[in-house]
């Protein structure tokens, strides 16, 4: 099974950038769709974004639409989000999660077969 990690988080003020990533161990990297999902203070969890294998195909929730962007480096196993753009309402623990199927990544959301520990991001006002 493969391990994510995710790094970059951090405090930012609104209309500011932040860029995450997501490292990824122990299985082909590029054999996995790969996404970005959020949970905020009382709040489920909730999907961002989500890339398929090859980084061909992408998609986003409405409320990130044009503001972020999903992207992959199968060469160096690693999955990014840069984030612009940010609004206060974007705070939220930030978890990667990885499965075979993009279908279950960017439409389930659910059971998918790794999640990293997630990352902070704060957003001030």
């Amino acid at each position: 099974q493969v391990q994510l990690v995710e790094s970059g988080g951090g405090l930012v003020q609104a209309g500011g950038s932040l860029r995450l990533s997501c490292a990824a161990s122990g299985r082909t990297f590029s054999d996995y769709a790969m996404g970005w999902f959020r949970q905020a203070p009382g709040k489920e969890r909730e999907f961002v974004a989500a890339i398929r294998r090859s980084g061909d195909v992408t998609s986003y929730a409405d409320s990130v639409k044009g503001r972020f962007a999903i992207s992959r480096d199968n060469a160096k196993n690693t999955v990014y989000l840069q984030m612009n753009t940010l609004k206060p309402e974007d705070t939220a623990v930030y978890y990667c999660a990885a499965d075979t199927l993009y279908s279950k990544v960017a439409y389930v959301g659910r059971t998918l077969d790794a999640w990293g520990q997630g990352t902070l991001v704060t957003v001030s006002s």
